[in-house]
């Protein structure tokens, strides 16, 4: 590209709005210029605005820019929004109605009809909803990414609708840091196993029937696969890990469905984006793999890694799948979706 765009972020201290900046920063398409945030950060420096969290350090050109109020209609036209659900709907579409395109990774607008939930190697055509919406938001778009547990299981699962995806069982074990900062006290947690994370099972059953789901006549059908789901907290810092059973119509063998795994790929890497991992999914032969600690930062923490597939004595097939769930289940996921948009000439 001849020049950068340049872009904003709402929810700029959080955890996830962290996370956004270490994905921006240095971005060859993509210029940060504007931060935002919450009233009681508005006009603070962002390094004293922020409890930084990640591994690097806060990049020094951002650490001196000033906080600004989400405010619509000011700041670049493209935000990506790490804003709490608490805020994000009606805030979020506001900046739509000003205009701005919003890259969500917020839960609100995730199930309304006329929002893609777009995991771009599953479902890039999903953006032919930007037609509809244009008629309620005007210029403005918002564009979802799915919870950090689902994208996991939908890039799992989608190599397997060939075979006649029916019903699939699932049960996570997801990071503390898929609840946020302070998330999960760690007397809690640590040492423990706890069995409920609010609204995770009900996003899991919904969201991957609709990113499975065919568009056609500016609509999105669901997928009729059925999902159950099982969450669970567990003290790992970084990586969603989910041990998945599937029922499948035709009855593949094992050589069959190894194949669809290694070959799946979607227009993020026909297109060679940026931010898009060479192997989306990547399947790992070790009887004890994947594991968070060693492969949740495969592909820059993009790829989604596949094990222990095997035969399951009551559904079909049974394999787990993890995650890493700020990148490719948060910020890096809002961010290859931009990209795609930019290369389908949809930001223009």
């Amino acid at each position: 590209m001849d020049k950068r765009i340049e872009v904003g972020v709402l929810g700029a201290t959080g955890m996830v709005g962290q996370q956004f900046i270490q994905q921006l920063v240095g971005h060859p398409w993509f210029e940060l210029c504007w931060l935002a945030a919450s009233e009681r950060s508005e006009g603070k420096r962002y390094a004293d605005a922020t409890p930084w969290r990640l591994e690097t350090p806060i990049p020094d050109a951002i650490a001196e820019r000033t906080v600004v109020s989400c405010t619509p209609g000011v700041g670049p036209r493209l935000v990506f929004s790490a804003l709490d659900a608490s805020v994000a709907g009606e805030l979020e579409q506001a900046f739509a109605d000003a205009g701005h395109f919003v890259l969500s990774n917020a839960r609100n607008h995730r199930m309304d009809p006329l929002v893609p939930l777009l995991v771009p190697e599953v479902n890039a055509d999903h953006l032919g909803l930007l037609r509809a919406q244009a008629k309620r938001s005007g210029k403005g778009a918002i564009v979802t990414n799915p919870n950090c547990s689902t994208i996991v299981l939908s890039m799992a699962l989608a190599p397997l609708r060939d075979f006649g995806l029916r019903a699939c069982l699932v049960s996570t074990m997801q990071a503390v840091s898929g609840a946020g900062y302070p998330g999960v006290p760690s007397l809690d947690v640590l040492g423990n196993v706890i069995p409920f994370i609010s609204g995770e099972e009900e996003k899991l059953e919904t969201e991957t029937r609709k990113i499975l789901g065919t568009f056609a006549a500016d609509a999105v059908e669901p997928h009729p696969l059925r999902v159950s789901a099982h969450t669970n907290r567990v003290p790992v810092v970084d990586g969603h890990t989910e041990t998945v059973s599937v029922a499948l119509d035709e009855k593949p063998g094992l050589a069959a469905l190894r194949a669809a795994i290694d070959g799946f790929a979607g227009k993020p890497q026909q297109l060679r984006l940026p931010s898009a991992p060479e192997r989306p999914l990547l399947y790992l032969d070790q009887p004890n793999r994947p594991q968070p600690r060693f492969d949740a930062w495969r592909g820059r923490g993009m790829t989604v890694s596949v094990g222990r597939l095997r035969p399951c004595a009551v559904l079909d097939w049974k394999f787990v799948a993890l995650g890493h769930n700020t990148v490719r289940g948060a910020a890096g996921a809002s961010v290859l979706n931009a990209e795609l948009m930019q290369a389908e000439g949809l930001l223009d």
